[in-house]
């Protein structure tokens, strides 16, 4: 998320009622239509709808076999959506992504370069696996992620709106994988974290997978859909004592600073900049559309303070020495940091 917003095309007033009445109704529905192929991972549900209707990044992770693949792909089938699966591998290379020049010949034997868009040209691309490619090919990406373009050869090209990247990634701790860089994970507005289900619900994937074939998703919004509920968002009201609570929270977990607890002190090398408060307030009006109220509570921020700050809050030497967790770090925060200043 940027620090600078491009204004959308204004909405009047019945076109903003009559998209905050498909949101509320429609929440059901992504629901039932995900639940064709996906079962269970409710929170990851919502937080992955809270980003595409707030117009953010996701990362995804967790470990090889939870339908991280196929959730998204479903996503991107329920909001009728062009889909490209990027499939991250060590030889991949950045004009696999972004697309090249090749040499063509035109009538009458002239020879031009033409440029040849690669799959990143799309609405929803999925990056499968991103930590399994060297930076130098992760980094074709944050072009295309913070200025929604691709340059090539010196010439723009402006991508596809709307636009989404969700990409998945396995645990940093099996071998093979290249850790994301910091600037990079910023740009992602959440870290969903996807772990195993339940048994119940196992057993009902299971069974359900080596019976018939799940029933084909239904499309339910449109692009044009997605970029309304974009601007939508945006005209959530937010109480400022509620933002300020977003930036105390974000600014708490920095350490050196006058007002930082003394265990993020002992416990964080870096903290959250500033597009963390930007995220848990935005992501804040996306949750509480999606629940049906107009305005956001304190409680909107706080269940979205995990997956904000968890790739965004690096945790100490000592940390680690000690056993504690960057989820153990985000605990702590929320119950140290108080709605009131």
């Amino acid at each position: 998320m940027s620090t600078e917003t491009t204004p959308e095309p204004a909405l009047d007033s019945d076109q903003e009622r009559e998209a905050v009445e498909q949101l509320r109704a429609s929440r059901d529905a992504i629901r039932r239509e995900l639940s064709k192929t996906i079962v269970g991972q409710d929170d990851v549900i919502e937080q992955l709808l809270i980003c595409l209707m707030a117009g953010g990044h996701c990362l995804i992770t967790g470990a090889p076999g939870l339908a991280k693949t196929l959730l998204v792909r479903s996503v991107a089938q329920v909001f009728h959506l062009g889909f490209q699966r990027i499939q991250f591998t060590p030889d991949l290379m950045p004009a696999d992504i972004t697309g090249t020049e090749i040499l063509e010949q035109q009538d009458g034997g002239r020879r031009s370069m033409q440029f040849v868009k690669g799959p990143i040209f799309s609405n929803v691309i999925l990056a499968d696996e991103i930590n399994r490619t060297p930076p130098k090919t992760q980094a074709a990406l944050l072009e295309a992620m913070q200025e929604h373009q691709i340059t090539a050869a010196g010439k723009r090209y402006p991508l596809e709106q709307p636009f989404f990247v969700l990409a998945t990634q396995n645990p940093i701790e099996m071998e093979g994988t290249y850790p994301l860089p910091e600037a990079q994970l910023d740009r992602f507005m959440f870290n969903v974290m996807i772990d195993y289900l339940p048994r119940e619900q196992e057993r009902a994937v299971v069974m359900r997978t080596t019976a018939a074939r799940p029933e084909p998703i239904e499309p339910l919004f449109s692009g044009e859909d997605v970029l309304r509920f974009h601007e939508v968002v945006r005209r959530v009201p937010i109480a400022e004592e509620v933002a300020d609570y977003a930036v105390r929270l974000t600014a708490a977990s920095r350490p050196g600073r006058e007002e930082t607890p003394a265990f993020v002190d002992d416990w964080v090398s870096w903290g959250a900049g500033l597009r963390a408060a930007q995220t848990l307030v935005l992501g804040g009006k996306a949750r509480a559309l999606l629940a049906g109220r107009a305005h956001v509570t304190y409680d909107d921020v706080a269940a979205l303070a995990p997956p904000t700050l968890r790739h965004r809050v690096l945790v100490s030497y000592k940390a680690e020495a000690e056993g504690v967790s960057v989820e153990d770090v985000i605990a702590r925060l929320l119950e140290t940091v108080s709605v009131n200043a």
